[in-house]
Protein backbone atom coordinates (compact mmCIF):
# COMPACT_ATOMS: atom_id res chain seq x y z
CA UNK A 1 0.00 0.00 0.00
CA UNK A 2 2.94 2.37 0.71
CA UNK A 3 4.69 1.98 -2.81
CA UNK A 4 1.28 2.87 -4.45
CA UNK A 5 1.96 6.84 -5.02
CA UNK A 6 5.46 5.74 -6.43
CA UNK A 7 4.35 3.24 -8.60
CA UNK A 8 1.35 5.84 -9.87
CA UNK A 9 4.16 8.48 -10.17
CA UNK A 10 5.97 6.33 -12.44
CA UNK A 11 3.36 4.95 -14.06
CA UNK A 12 2.92 8.95 -15.60
CA UNK A 13 6.47 9.31 -15.79
CA UNK A 14 6.55 6.46 -18.24
CA UNK A 15 3.33 8.19 -19.84
CA UNK A 16 4.58 11.85 -20.39
CA UNK A 17 7.67 10.21 -21.80
CA UNK A 18 5.50 7.98 -24.38
CA UNK A 19 3.77 10.68 -25.35
CA UNK A 20 6.55 13.48 -25.56
CA UNK A 21 8.16 10.61 -27.98
CA UNK A 22 4.86 10.39 -29.88
CA UNK A 23 4.55 14.09 -30.75
CA UNK A 24 8.17 15.68 -30.40
CA UNK A 25 7.50 17.30 -33.42
CA UNK A 26 4.89 19.12 -31.66
CA UNK A 27 6.76 19.78 -29.01
CA UNK A 28 9.57 21.39 -31.27
CA UNK A 29 7.08 23.57 -33.51
CA UNK A 30 6.03 24.91 -29.54
CA UNK A 31 8.92 25.44 -28.62
CA UNK A 32 10.32 27.42 -32.15
CA UNK A 33 7.38 29.26 -31.39
CA UNK A 34 7.77 30.42 -28.02
CA UNK A 35 11.28 31.67 -28.67
CA UNK A 36 10.61 33.79 -31.73
CA UNK A 37 7.43 35.15 -29.29
CA UNK A 38 10.23 35.47 -26.89
CA UNK A 39 12.10 37.37 -29.10
CA UNK A 40 9.71 39.58 -30.37
CA UNK A 41 8.74 40.41 -26.78
CA UNK A 42 12.34 41.02 -25.71
CA UNK A 43 12.55 43.37 -29.22
CA UNK A 44 9.47 45.10 -28.02
CA UNK A 45 8.82 44.91 -24.65
CA UNK A 46 6.18 48.01 -23.73
CA UNK A 47 4.33 46.49 -26.26
CA UNK A 48 4.44 43.20 -24.51
CA UNK A 49 4.28 44.68 -21.39
CA UNK A 50 0.91 46.17 -22.24
CA UNK A 51 -0.73 43.66 -24.41
CA UNK A 52 -0.33 41.37 -21.30
CA UNK A 53 -1.86 43.55 -19.43
CA UNK A 54 -4.86 43.49 -21.40
CA UNK A 55 -4.84 40.14 -21.61
CA UNK A 56 -4.61 39.60 -18.01
CA UNK A 57 -7.82 42.42 -17.75
CA UNK A 58 -9.55 40.39 -19.82
CA UNK A 59 -9.34 36.98 -18.49
CA UNK A 60 -10.12 38.55 -14.78
CA UNK A 61 -13.33 40.37 -16.56
CA UNK A 62 -14.44 36.96 -18.52
CA UNK A 63 -13.51 34.84 -15.41
CA UNK A 64 -15.38 37.47 -12.88
CA UNK A 65 -18.56 37.45 -15.32
CA UNK A 66 -18.72 33.41 -15.33
CA UNK A 67 -17.86 33.59 -11.52
CA UNK A 68 -21.55 35.94 -10.98
CA UNK A 69 -22.93 33.54 -13.22
CA UNK A 70 -22.30 30.39 -11.10
CA UNK A 71 -22.34 32.34 -8.24
CA UNK A 72 -26.06 32.91 -8.44
CA UNK A 73 -27.16 29.60 -9.99
CA UNK A 74 -25.71 28.00 -7.04
CA UNK A 75 -26.76 31.01 -4.58
CA UNK A 76 -28.44 28.49 -2.18
CA UNK A 77 -24.94 26.87 -1.46
CA UNK A 78 -22.86 27.08 1.19
CA UNK A 79 -20.21 30.78 0.86
CA UNK A 80 -22.52 32.61 -1.21
CA UNK A 81 -21.18 35.74 -0.13
CA UNK A 82 -17.50 35.56 -0.24
CA UNK A 83 -17.91 33.78 -3.77
CA UNK A 84 -20.25 36.43 -5.11
CA UNK A 85 -17.48 39.18 -3.46
CA UNK A 86 -14.72 37.71 -5.39
CA UNK A 87 -16.58 37.20 -8.80
CA UNK A 88 -17.80 41.07 -8.18
CA UNK A 89 -13.75 42.02 -7.63
CA UNK A 90 -12.22 40.35 -10.98
CA UNK A 91 -14.83 42.17 -12.76
CA UNK A 92 -14.14 45.12 -11.25
CA UNK A 93 -9.97 44.41 -11.23
CA UNK A 94 -10.61 43.47 -14.86
CA UNK A 95 -12.57 46.10 -16.22
CA UNK A 96 -9.75 48.53 -14.14
CA UNK A 97 -6.92 47.11 -16.20
CA UNK A 98 -8.52 46.95 -19.54
CA UNK A 99 -9.73 51.14 -18.99
CA UNK A 100 -6.52 52.14 -17.98
CA UNK A 101 -3.54 49.42 -19.10
CA UNK A 102 -0.98 51.70 -18.43
CA UNK A 103 -1.50 51.89 -14.72
CA UNK A 104 -2.47 48.41 -14.73
CA UNK A 105 1.16 47.86 -16.26
CA UNK A 106 2.34 49.76 -13.50
CA UNK A 107 0.64 47.97 -10.63
CA UNK A 108 1.19 44.69 -12.16
CA UNK A 109 4.69 45.89 -11.79
CA UNK A 110 4.47 46.51 -8.51
CA UNK A 111 3.08 43.15 -7.90
CA UNK A 112 5.97 41.33 -9.43
CA UNK A 113 8.88 43.92 -7.13
CA UNK A 114 6.96 42.85 -4.10
CA UNK A 115 6.95 39.11 -5.59
CA UNK A 116 11.16 39.27 -6.27
CA UNK A 117 11.69 40.65 -2.78
CA UNK A 118 9.51 38.24 -0.88
CA UNK A 119 11.28 35.13 -2.98
CA UNK A 120 14.91 36.36 -2.78
CA UNK A 121 14.32 36.84 1.13
CA UNK A 122 12.89 33.56 1.36
CA UNK A 123 15.24 31.51 -0.95
CA UNK A 124 18.38 33.46 1.23
CA UNK A 125 16.87 31.77 4.70
CA UNK A 126 16.36 28.36 2.90
CA UNK A 127 19.62 28.43 1.63
CA UNK A 128 21.09 29.86 5.39
CA UNK A 129 19.07 26.90 6.30
CA UNK A 130 20.57 24.69 4.36
CA UNK A 131 24.33 25.90 4.79
CA UNK A 132 25.50 23.52 7.40
CA UNK A 133 23.34 20.09 6.19
CA UNK A 134 24.63 17.66 3.48
CA UNK A 135 22.57 18.77 0.84
CA UNK A 136 25.02 20.65 -0.74
CA UNK A 137 24.82 23.70 -3.36
CA UNK A 138 23.07 25.66 -1.26
CA UNK A 139 25.19 29.06 -2.21
CA UNK A 140 23.47 28.44 -5.68
CA UNK A 141 20.08 29.32 -3.72
CA UNK A 142 21.74 31.98 -1.68
CA UNK A 143 22.91 33.71 -4.90
CA UNK A 144 19.59 32.75 -6.54
CA UNK A 145 17.83 34.64 -3.56
CA UNK A 146 20.28 37.91 -3.98
CA UNK A 147 19.62 38.00 -7.45
CA UNK A 148 16.00 38.26 -7.01
CA UNK A 149 16.36 41.18 -4.05
CA UNK A 150 19.01 43.34 -6.95
CA UNK A 151 16.20 42.73 -9.63
CA UNK A 152 13.66 43.86 -7.51
CA UNK A 153 15.63 46.90 -6.38
CA UNK A 154 16.37 47.88 -10.10
CA UNK A 155 12.84 47.96 -10.74
CA UNK A 156 11.45 49.70 -7.95
CA UNK A 157 14.12 52.11 -8.28
CA UNK A 158 13.70 52.93 -12.13
CA UNK A 159 9.79 53.30 -11.64
CA UNK A 160 7.45 54.15 -13.00
CA UNK A 161 9.80 53.59 -16.19
CA UNK A 162 10.55 50.25 -15.41
CA UNK A 163 6.41 49.84 -15.44
CA UNK A 164 7.11 49.85 -19.42
CA UNK A 165 9.64 47.24 -20.11
CA UNK A 166 9.75 45.35 -16.97
CA UNK A 167 7.08 42.67 -17.82
CA UNK A 168 7.68 42.44 -21.42
CA UNK A 169 11.22 41.78 -20.46
CA UNK A 170 10.19 39.08 -17.99
CA UNK A 171 7.92 37.19 -20.54
CA UNK A 172 10.30 37.52 -23.41
CA UNK A 173 12.97 35.83 -21.25
CA UNK A 174 10.52 32.94 -20.08
CA UNK A 175 9.45 32.31 -23.38
CA UNK A 176 12.56 32.06 -24.48
CA UNK A 177 13.86 29.25 -21.88
CA UNK A 178 10.97 27.63 -21.75
CA UNK A 179 10.80 27.29 -25.83
CA UNK A 180 14.64 26.40 -25.51
CA UNK A 181 13.63 23.74 -22.66
CA UNK A 182 10.80 22.38 -24.90
CA UNK A 183 13.38 22.24 -28.24
CA UNK A 184 16.03 20.45 -26.24
CA UNK A 185 13.08 18.04 -24.64
CA UNK A 186 11.92 17.32 -27.95
CA UNK A 187 15.10 16.88 -30.01
CA UNK A 188 15.57 14.25 -27.13
CA UNK A 189 12.55 12.22 -27.05
CA UNK A 190 12.73 11.74 -31.09
CA UNK A 191 13.23 8.13 -32.02
CA UNK A 192 16.60 7.55 -33.77
CA UNK A 193 15.30 6.55 -36.62
CA UNK A 194 14.37 10.38 -36.99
Amino acid sequence: MANEPSVDAEKLGLAAARSMRDHWQLFLLEGIALIVLGLLALAQPAFASLAATIFFGWILLISGFIGLFATFRARRAPGFTWSLLSAILAVVAGVLLLDAPLQGTLTLTGIVIAFLFIEGIVSIIYALEHRGSQSGRWSWMLFSGLLDIVLGAILLSGLPGTALWALGMLIGINMLFGGTSLIAMALHARPPSQ
